[in-house]
């Protein structure tokens, strides 16, 4: 029996990798995949199809929806009012209510975010686990994480469909470890390091790769959650069909976070890159993965010297350049 699976945002950093990696996999050679997208789109391969338009119409989610018998919902904007809750709230709606009316639908498979909780805005003095009540910082964004799952559980209750959702922190891939901690323009996402300094002082810091030491507001080094794009996949292939992801919500990050300390004396000892201390507003949290590991049997690959050597190590390829395709 053959089997599709839906992949909304397919051509984003987590669907491109998910595609290549199911298609690879013999344990889902009876899996074909059609692409919702919205701009881009993939590749030409015969196990793929691609649709163009948005989540936000009815008519292109029951279009996308026709014969599939899994979803995998990736599709996100940032801190884009004008578009989030077209995507995040109505664009979800329609592919839950094509999901609870289908004839061929098994699984849905949402990828959200720990921005849901806050990730490190807000202090944590215990490990995060999937109790944590939603706590959203501020910002359009956090907001949506916390719509999308609350929404998915509704499902649950109200229809017995059967989902799962993967929290995730900050997705890493490629060279991204590395720019989130540059102190020039090119920073990757926030904090935006040389606003804690002087213009001068930061470009001296571009010039001779500083490397930023977060603190918190008691002068302590900070440990932020971070998962590497690889581990993410991972673990969505693990819960494909898998009887335990039934109805689940799972924390997918490293075994621990990254502690800027640690990452720091690593930096300079193996590539003798200087470090400096920034004091900043945000808390130390620890996401924790036990129940994916527990019912999923996934385990993590990527720990603190693993995603450091493969951010500082990745040469890109010409037409590979670095372009971020979201606001936020």
């Amino acid at each position: 029996m053959t089997n599709t699976i839906l992949v909304t945002g397919a051509t984003g950093k987590v669907g491109q990798v998910f595609v290549q990696q199911l298609l690879a996999d013999p344990k889902f050679n009876s899996f074909t995949i059609r692409a919702l997208c919205h701009q881009r789109e993939l590749e030409p391969h015969e196990r793929i199809q691609n649709i163009h338009g948005s989540i936000e119409h009815r008519e292109v989610v029951e279009k996308a929806m026709d014969g599939v018998t899994h979803v995998l919902h990736l599709a996100t904007v940032k801190e884009t009012p004008e578009q989030i809750m077209d995507v995040a709230v109505k664009g979800l709606f329609w592919l839950l209510e094509a999901c609870r009316t289908s004839k061929t639908f098994k699984q849905f498979i949402m990828v959200g975010g720990d921005a849901g909780v806050g990730h490190f805005v807000y202090p944590h003095p215990v490990p995060v686990t999937e109790t944590q009540k939603h706590s959203a910082y501020p910002g359009c964004y956090a907001l949506s994480k916390v719509l999308e799952e609350v929404m998915l559980e509704q499902y649950y209750i109200q229809y017995n469909l059967n989902g799962c959702c993967l929290r995730a922190p900050w997705i890493m891939e490629k060279d991204d470890f590395k720019y989130q901690l540059s102190f020039g323009e090119d920073v990757f996402g926030g904090p935006r390091w040389r606003d804690f300094v002087d213009e001068k002082t930061a470009d001296e810091y571009v010039r001779t790769q500083t490397i930023p030491i977060m603190l918190n507001l008691e002068a302590v080094p900070v440990k932020r959650n971070f998962v590497h794009v690889d581990d993410l996949v991972g673990a969505i292939l693990a819960a494909i069909d898998h009887p335990k992801a039934r109805q689940q919500l799972f924390n997918i990050c490293m075994d621990e976070p990254v502690d800027y300390d640690e990452m720091g004396k690593y930096l300079n000892s193996t590539r003798g890159l200087p470090t400096v201390e920034i004091k900043t507003d945000f808390h130390s949290t620890w996401l924790d993965n036990t129940k994916a590991k527990f019912l999923l049997g996934w385990r993590p690959e990527y720990n603190l010297h693993k995603l450091i050597d493969a951010a500082f190590d990745y040469v890109r390829a010409e037409n590979d350049p670095r372009k971020v395709w979201y606001p936020g």
